[in-house]
């Protein structure tokens, strides 16, 4: 065929994909309408989830699996905001890595909500101000985000998705390399690149802020001041980058979450992850009995992270990853088990385990 026969082969199948994209969003708005009526959740992870592998495994290519998810997202991102108009909380400003990672999950459909503190984005959320928060939790170079976990401790929302995003550091000033005196950047951002800094900017001093978004907007307004943040930061802020991909590991990577009010249900044939907070007696063997419930079941712990409890001095509670849903026998037997070693326990929520 040559190049026009191609090129009207190409309108034609543009013709049939936009009727069905239409059909398709008309049967999705159809749906929210009854679970309006209902009073069920619009937004479930884990039938988005299952929508997705559905689809890759349908998927014959050229397409990728990534490319598939990626068009779908906004496809979903459109039906949703006809079912219902639907705001996500960050932590902000415009430009963050959060930013980034709640748009790749929900898409661009969706109204989002900047907010100056991890703290702020749990508030919005609970008072109803927001349907859902996307934070950072933890760094594949600087482990645990703190701040995060720590609300956990007195919120009562759940953990209902989660996100994977490839970080990538930039050094962004206004001011040459040799000239910097000072660095900005959220204490994560300086966690990973802990080992450039020290290696190029030894004599400069550290401070942390609220995102790494702000330190660039701090950076902008100071001579010899530098941020760590990201390219999207630096080209909306309009400050230079003076060196790039500066953090201590090429595959950088940060998980982030989604908190809501409710968990995400439990389909079948879609893996899960299950989250806990759990104290332990302060006793010889305690811990040990604990983990020993989901061991013997053949559960898998894929993360398990001390925190103070802020209760009382030393004392420290849990932050448990189980593989799979509170509501499959094996995890809910495991936790009536733990239930009956432990002072505390308290399930912050199950969600797809797929790593988008």
């Amino acid at each position: 065929m040559d190049l026009s026969s191609l090129r009207q082969k190409i309108d034609s199948i543009d013709e049939q994909v936009l009727k069905l994209l239409n059909e398709r969003v008309r049967n999705a708005a159809e749906i929210g309408r009854i679970k309006r009526e209902q009073g069920a959740q619009i937004y479930v992870a884990s039938r988005e989830e299952q929508v997705l592998k559905k689809l890759s495994s349908l998927n014959e290519g050229p397409l990728s699996e990534a490319a598939i998810r990626a068009i779908y997202r906004e496809i979903m991102s459109a039906a949703i905001a006809l079912e219902k108009p639907m705001a996500i909380a960050y932590l902000g400003p415009e430009a963050t890595f959060t930013h980034q990672a709640a748009t790749k999950k929900f898409g661009a459909s969706i109204d989002y909500m900047a907010v100056p503190s991890i703290a702020d984005v749990f508030h919005m959320v609970a008072k109803g101000e927001a349907d859902y928060g996307v934070i950072p939790i933890e760094n594949t170079t600087g482990g645990s985000v703190e701040d995060s976990m720590d609300m956990f401790i007195e919120s009562d929302l759940k953990i209902c998705a989660q996100i994977f995003l490839t970080i990538t550091h930039n050094l962004i000033s206004n001011s040459q390399l040799n000239e910097i005196e000072r660095v900005y950047s959220k204490d994560q951002g300086i966690l990973q690149c802990r080992n450039w800094l020290h290696a190029h900017l030894p004599n400069a001093s550290l401070h942390k802020c609220e995102s790494t978004a702000k330190a660039v907007e701090i950076a902008k307004g100071e001579e010899k001041v530098a941020a760590i943040a990201s390219s999207l930061a630096a080209d909306l802020y309009g400050v230079p980058m003076v060196s790039e991909r500066i953090q201590d590991q090429s595959d950088n990577t940060t998980r982030f979450i989604v908190i809501g009010k409710e968990s995400s249900g439990f389909i079948d044939k879609v893996k899960f992850k299950s989250s806990f907070l759990v104290s332990v007696n302060n006793e010889v063997g305690s811990l040990e009995k604990a983990l020993a419930v989901f061991s013997k079941r053949g559960l898998n712990l894929s993360k398990i992270e001390s925190r103070p409890s802020g209760k009382a001095v030393w004392e420290y509670s849990f932050f448990v990853d189980v593989e799979g849903h509170f509501e499959e026998e094996s995890v809910a037997t495991a936790i009536e088990e733990l239930k009956s070693l432990c002072p505390f326990v308290k399930w912050l929520g199950s969600y797809p385990s797929a790593k988008q």
